[in-house]
């Protein structure tokens, strides 16, 4: 088929319709090589931002396995060179993706401070810093701060759609979820008190903090029985805490569900598909289109 005759209509900037979340908030060059590092590494819906995203994904895996494999004393005996060569690589391909990151975006301070900038930043801060100070040591123990390291497999995030649908559903129920948890704190204050009273100190009750912390372990049906009612009546403000936090259990869970489910059956209609435009990066376009509507770029084909 052919290329339309009508002439394209240049991109518009001065909306964020059509564009990624990435766009409208940390601003996507208008033309150029910073354009297309933009797309490649933000936009996940075209063949290059895939193939970018899987590479970062297998990267941050082997990343963590080495920290992992290096904190085993036989392995870090036997090619502990080795790993710290493989944790050196990761973390100049790491160092690289934040600073293409900060560079292929209009505005890479609001990059820098997100959430996602931020672990960026951790996941090649710490090698730097054990680096860089070595009588940091003095402070605290360098190790842990190879172990700060872990917080790559945090941007395993990015570059799943799945995490993000569950964290926008955890946003539109973080009220909820708000509430349910004060109103079981108020209920394990209550019955902590409660316990105080009619167990004592005689019975591990010593103090109403002690008896909270009781009461949180039971409510949560966790029970570590380091501390256990004596009395009838105690036992039974137990048995009917435990029964009680079966159904507690099941209440945020079913708030993030349906929070999930809004989120599906609110999205994709089905007029529109999630094709990119590998130029532009507006999303939005009808199944059969073949060509981008802002700028009118071939599209890549429907996967």
């Amino acid at each position: 088929m052919n290329a339309p005759t009508a002439r394209p209509r240049p991109p518009r900037f001065s909306h964020t319709e059509g564009q990624s979340p990435e766009a409208a908030d940390f601003g996507i060059p208008a033309s150029g090589w910073r354009r297309r590092f933009f797309v490649i590494i933000f936009e996940a819906d075209t063949p290059a931002g895939r193939a970018f995203d899987l590479a970062l994904l297998v990267l941050i895996l082997a990343s963590v396995a080495v920290v992992m494999l290096d904190s085993l004393n036989l392995m870090s005996t036997r090619v502990g060179t080795f790993l710290g060569g493989l944790e050196w690589l990761f973390t100049a391909l790491f160092t690289a993706e934040y600073l293409a990151r900060l560079w292929c975006v209009d505005r890479p301070a609001r990059y820098a401070r997100s959430f996602f900038g931020i672990v960026d930043l951790l996941a090649v801060l710490p090698a730097y810093l054990a680096f860089l100070v070595p009588g940091l040591n003095a402070l605290i123990d360098v190790r842990i701060l190879r172990l700060f390291r872990v917080f790559r497999i945090l941007k395993l995030t990015a570059y799943i759609r799945e995490y993000r649908i569950l964290g926008r559903a955890l946003r539109a129920s973080a009220r909820k979820i708000l509430i349910f948890i004060t109103t079981v704190g108020m209920m394990v204050v209550l019955l902590g008190t409660v316990m105080y009273v009619i167990e004592g100190p005689e019975n591990g009750y010593t103090s109403i903090p002690i008896s909270i912390y009781w009461a949180i372990t039971t409510i949560t049906t966790v029970g570590f029985g380091d501390i256990t009612p004596r009395t009838d009546l105690g036992r039974g403000i137990a048995s009917f805490m435990m029964l009680l936090g079966w159904g507690i259990l099941a209440v945020p869970t079913g708030i993030v569900t349906a929070e999930m489910a809004a989120e599906r059956f609110g999205q994709a209609p089905a007029s529109r598909d999630d094709r990119r435009c590998e130029s532009c990066a507006a999303g939005g376009h009808a199944p059969a289109a073949k060509y981008c509507q802002e700028c009118g770029a071939p599209l890549p084909p429907v996967s």
